[in-house]
């Protein structure tokens, strides 16, 4: 445990950093997941644009948190949009 009072506030700090990341992070797993399988049910374009937004939206909300890096965001969505192209192409 810490003993001093500068490590015992660094202890708080992160205790507090990580259970936001760890909610941000499974937010964003639950939403990406679900965009997919919203994709894989969705008859038209529209309702495929709509699961990309989604998605979209969680991920670049955990990258500008700095809970995953932004090359991850963009590589995951890019992802996601490939499946949608191969679907409705």
């Amino acid at each position: 445990m810490a003993n001093h009072k500068s490590a015992v506030k660094r202890a708080r700090q992160n205790d507090t950093r990580r259970t936001r990341n760890t909610a941000l992070r499974s937010k964003m797993k639950t939403e990406v997941t679900a965009a997919l399988s919203l994709l894989n049910a969705a008859k038209s374009l529209d309702e495929a644009k709509k699961a990309i937004t989604t998605a979209s939206r969680a991920l670049q909300k955990a990258a500008s948190k700095g809970v995953i890096p932004k090359e991850r965001a963009s590589r995951k969505l890019a992802r996601v949009a490939a499946r949608a192209n191969a679907k409705f192409a």
